[in-house]
């Protein structure tokens, strides 16, 4: 199954939709399309970053999204850059299913509600289940970039 994207020029910043196949880099950074992308409204975890009980979190949330589309086609709208240059950006399988919110929803990434409120529900849900990290024990990715760990 193809997933038709139209392209529409944002002025001065190219294309707000774009497809390609996907690259996976961490949790919630892919490359597509030439591009740098950051996943929208969500947080991952960091990549050398484990969780209370030992488990490597950021590692296992990386390698989540690799089974999920690494080398894939995806759909991508993005909506501005960040302070590194990423395109940030919502992402979809060519099934569907929004990247961000297969994260969240699976415990593998936290709503970005500093950013955005999208995945807040897909959270509540994932803590609900003890899902993945859930069940595990973790600092926000947020407070362990800033080295506040417990």
């Amino acid at each position: 199954m193809t997933v038709a994207v139209a392209i529409c020029p944002l002025a001065g910043a190219g294309e707000t939709r774009f497809r390609g196949p996907a690259t996976v880099i961490d949790g919630d950074t892919i490359h597509v399309a030439g591009r740098r992308v950051r996943l929208a409204g969500m947080d991952a975890f960091e990549h050398g970053q484990r969780c209370r009980d030992g488990a490597p979190c950021g590692r296992i949330a990386t390698v989540e999204l690799k089974s999920l589309i690494d080398g894939r086609p995806v759909a991508c709208e993005s909506q501005s850059k960040d302070r590194y240059g990423r395109t940030i950006a919502t992402c979809r399988t060519e099934a569907g299913e929004d990247l961000g919110g297969w994260m969240v929803t699976n415990g593998h990434a936290l709503a970005y509600r500093k950013y955005s409120k999208k995945y807040v529900a897909e959270e509540e849900a994932a803590r609900e289940a003890g899902a993945g990290a859930w069940a595990r024990g973790f600092d926000a990715p947020w407070l362990y970039r800033r080295g506040a760990r417990k």
